[in-house]
């Protein structure tokens, strides 16, 4: 019998805290155990304060580290670090999804020195003051890494740290799982919130802070005809966005359904004429929710961001890509697509096809575990 590889998991959070990162943790941890076997474990901090809280959620054992204190919004807990010392020891690989200052410092005080794969999901860009003191330490355990995995080339050309370290990267692209999108019964999630049922329904969702763009989103709304606009999601910058819509009379094609359940989303996305990404910073580093509106077959906007954005819907192909940060390129491309049903219907297409073709998660499982295992060693 085939020994079971054994996989060290290490992120900020788990499931069911709601993220993008936290939840492809949990796919990868959940479809490791079940396509290939693994042996898997899962290493977070706790989202309060309470004591270490292990569990067992759907088959992976999620342990979850007392963190009494965050600085920067970064968790710092010596608890975190001793149990990664016990844990590590009993892996065969460990799996860090970074940026993660602790999971560095664990690292390093651990004394580990074993294999260990690291997840590029974005640069720090805005935290400058915290990247004073974790720039050497991040450098520290890229160079100690055995393997960077990256979801797209953009990840990998755009990013400010990468860049030394190309000959250890290698492509595990996120994916999807189509059946678990389009298995559900079409309901009218958006058509029935209209003000006006012949509108052109354009979709964000994503959390309401600064990179997002959203802002630029409503700016540019003011100049997009015979549309109204859907926004799922909350966040800081919620209460200034709403005030904009306000004083610009626009409450009767700007619609906030804040937080909304994953079926409801399902029903955003599948119901939507236009999916609209219109990231500012590339912080936005992939942007899955591209994928779950392109396999309903929406067409997407998306900006020219340096990350892996628009290596996710192709501008020309699958959608329309817009400088960062223009209302006029932003304004002009939802006039565009509103306009022309056709053009929506031939890039939606393309788009369902990309995602089939390119993103699907077991391939990205297939690729992830040859990685994890060092069965593959090309880009």
């Amino acid at each position: 019998m085939t020994k079971k590889l054994r996989i060290l998991e290490v992120n900020k959070a788990y499931y069911p805290h709601v993220g993008g990162i936290e939840t492809l943790v949990r796919q990868y941890s959940e479809g490791l155990i079940r396509d290939y076997n693994a042996d898997v474990k899962v290493l977070v901090c706790r989202d309060d304060k309470g004591k270490t809280l292990r569990q067992r959620i759907n088959g992976v054992d999620v342990t979850r580290a007392a963190c009494p204190l965050r600085i920067s919004k970064c968790p710092v807990s010596l608890k975190f670090i001793r149990l990664f010392r016990k844990m590590a020891k009993n892996a065969d690989v460990v799996h860090i999804h970074m940026p993660f200052p602790l999971a560095d410092a664990a690292v390093l005080l651990s004394g580990y020195k074993g294999r260990i794969v690291l997840s590029w999901h974005s640069d720090i860009v805005k935290q400058k003051k915290l990247m004073l003191v974790y720039k050497p330490l991040m450098k520290w355990l890229l160079n100690r890494a055995d393997i960077i995995a990256a979801a797209t080339l953009g990840h990998i050309h755009y990013s400010d740290y990468l860049i030394d370290h190309v000959f250890k990267c290698r492509l595990v692209p996120y994916g999807i799982d189509p059946e678990k999108y389009l298995n559900i019964k079409i309901k009218p999630f958006l058509t029935e919130k209209c003000s006006n049922k012949r509108s052109v329904k354009v979709f964000f969702t994503g959390r309401l802070v600064y990179y997002k763009g959203v802002d630029v989103l409503l700016r540019a709304f003011r100049h997009v005809k015979n549309c109204e606009l859907f926004i799922a999601g909350t966040g800081v910058l919620e209460p200034q966005l709403k005030k904009y819509v306000q004083d610009n009379k626009m409450e009767d094609k700007v619609h906030f359904l804040g937080f909304i359940s994953d079926a409801e989303l399902k029903q955003a996305y599948a119901d939507c004429d236009i999916f609209v990404l219109p990231s500012a910073e590339k912080s936005e580093a992939f942007g899955i929710v591209q994928l779950e509106a392109m396999i309903y077959g929406k067409p997407v906007i998306n900006t020219d961001l340096d990350s892996g954005v628009p290596y996710v819907s192709l501008g020309g192909v699958t959608g329309l890509t817009v400088k960062r940060g223009s209302v006029r390129e932003l304004a002009e491309a939802i006039n565009i697509l509103a306009e022309n049903s056709e053009l929506r219907r031939i890039m939606g297409i393309a788009a369902a096809e990309r995602v089939i073709s390119e993103f699907r998660e077991k391939e990205a499982l297939k690729r992830l575990y040859q990685v994890l295992s060092g069965e593959e060693n090309s880009i």
